[in-house]
């Protein structure tokens, strides 16, 4: 299961370092310790604890190039695959994100509750909705 610094947990999270490190406190979040001695936190509780906790989008944790602008990054909360396809859903800050793709792509990406992930949308189409109200 991955582990993930409070650090790394506050990026994803969109919060600082001390409120996750408040959430832990309160017992909110569990806590364990890596083989330094710092604290971290189990990739699938943090999961459990985003989709409902999450309050912005987090900055892309990847460090490659892209032409794509639309990415969100966030953290697997969900999949669910049978022997062809798959659903995996991130929670990105304040929104989730569902993709479908094959169950051999989760096997390859290594997609499990509590990974970090970027969803990339390349649409032709963006539909921009207002109240109607002048």
């Amino acid at each position: 299961m991955p582990m993930l610094r409070v650090r790394e947990a506050a990026e994803l999270l969109g919060v600082s370092d001390d409120t996750v490190r408040r959430w832990i406190e309160d017992g909110n979040l569990p806590v364990g310790s890596d083989e330094s001695g710092r604290k971290t936190i189990d990739g699938a509780a943090l999961a459990a604890f985003a989709r409902t906790h999450a309050a912005t989008t987090p900055k892309d944790p990847l460090s490659i190039a892209s032409s794509a602008r639309n990415r969100f990054a966030g953290l697997v909360t969900r999949v669910v695959t049978d022997t062809v396809m798959a659903q995996v859903e991130l929670q990105c800050g304040p929104f989730t994100v569902v993709s479908l793709m094959s169950t051999d792509a989760v096997r390859e990406l290594k997609l499990e509750p509590g990974s970090v992930a970027v969803a990339v949308v390349k649409a032709t189409t963006v539909i921009v909705e207002t109240s109607g109200e002048s």
